[in-house]
């Protein structure tokens, strides 16, 4: 078994191994990046609001909504990241295609809460808020992994499926007395 997903593992594409990788780089680093500036009036100055520092703020204030958004943007997109390297380089079974899918899914619902709260804030119009560069980044690793999670899932349905395995395989061998069966594992 875990042959035939090393066999399966070397045809998917070095390009596609890669970038996975590169995002289990990429992801800790949007989490600490500026996604926004934010400032209540235009003569004072903006604070940068990050993943973490959001995060941070949102544990002092909102203990159940800071454990969803935890898992939303940092565990499901990691989790998500981690797993397909796994798969990719065999150590996991194709089988749990499905279960990295829903997860790339609730990672995406981070993205429109954060484009939410952006639109809210401008609509309102009392302070200043402006989109940083760690927001583009952070979305630029959502969506690359989708379609890592997506081209993976697209280069497993061109290989052939395993053959089952079912109990002990019987071979027969030619003696000199007739026919005997083995037992193999």
């Amino acid at each position: 078994m875990c042959n035939d997903n090393r066999r399966k593992a070397d045809d998917l594409p070095l390009a596609l191994k890669l970038a996975n990788l590169a995002l289990l780089v990429l992801f800790p680093v949007a989490w600490f990046a500026p996604l926004l500036r934010a400032g209540l009036l235009p003569l004072f100055g903006l604070s940068e609001i990050s993943v973490i520092s959001g995060l941070q703020e949102l544990w002092s204030k909102d203990v159940f909504l800071a454990l969803v958004v935890t898992a939303f943007a940092l565990f499901a997109p990691y989790l998500k990241t981690l797993g397909l390297a796994l798969l990719h380089f065999g150590l996991m079974h194709r089988k749990v295609l499905p279960a990295l899918h829903v997860l790339g899914k609730l990672a995406m619902a981070d993205i429109f809460l954060i484009a939410l709260y952006i639109v809210v804030a401008k609509g309102i119009g009392l302070g200043r808020v402006e989109v940083a560069w760690g927001l583009y980044l952070f979305t630029a690793c959502i969506l690359a992994s989708l379609g890592i999670s997506f081209l993976t899932e697209k280069s497993r349905k061109r290989l052939p499926a395993p053959e089952p395995k079912i109990g002990s395989q019987v071979r027969q061998q030619a003696t000199p007395s007739g026919l005997e069966t083995e037992r193999s594992r």
